[in-house]
């Protein structure tokens, strides 16, 4: 056969070529997209606007318990799910103490945790919790719609969610995001 006869034959695949490099520029496209998006983030909830779910946590060494009572009591909450060996639980411990010392109602939640441990993450770094429960099976969690530990909601007199923050406060993200929550909320 001819030479034009051959290249006849490859012309209708020679557009594949360019498959590779549109893969590549979608990709880039989504990736710049993530990039520059209102709040990249934060993570969605839909406890956000609802009641806070029922809470189904046992006694974490006989400090006073968070019930359904005391988070509807009036008055703005945080809700703070933590656990002695999550790391940034760790991180953020001192801005807890130092918001609990400034008055702010901080319950915990330590999620997946044994008791002896979470008693002595406490011990060695105080307790900023007004009351804390035990969640050792990780079902509350669940209920709160929490992805992972840290996770802090803030509450109104009512015991309604107001904001869902996924991961360490830090002053930052308190004047950011929790500050204007709790503010609203008063």
């Amino acid at each position: 056969m001819s030479e034009a006869g051959d290249q006849k034959r490859r012309s209708p695949m020679r557009w594949l070529i360019f498959v590779p490099p549109a893969v590549f520029g979608v990709l880039v496209g989504l990736f710049l997209f993530g990039m520059y998006r209102d709040d990249p983030e934060s993570l969605p909830s839909t406890m956000v606007g609802r009641m806070a779910p029922a809470l189904q946590v046992g006694d974490l060494g006989g400090a006073p318990l968070t019930t359904p009572e005391v988070l509807a009591a009036p008055g703005v909450k945080l809700v703070n799910f933590w656990a002695s060996w999550c790391a940034p639980c760790r991180a953020e411990h001192p801005f807890l103490t130092e918001l609990a010392q400034a008055g702010v109602p901080i319950h915990g939640i330590n999620y997946k945790d044994k008791p002896d441990q979470a008693l002595g993450f406490l011990d060695e770094l105080g307790n900023p919790y007004a009351t804390m429960g035990a969640d050792p099976t990780g079902r509350t969690a669940i209920e709160w719609g929490v992805y992972g530990v840290p996770e802090t909601y803030v509450l109104d007199s009512a015991g309604r969610v107001l904001l869902r923050h996924a991961g360490p406060i830090t002053r930052q993200e308190y004047d950011r995001t929790i500050r204007p929550a709790l503010d609203a909320a008063r």
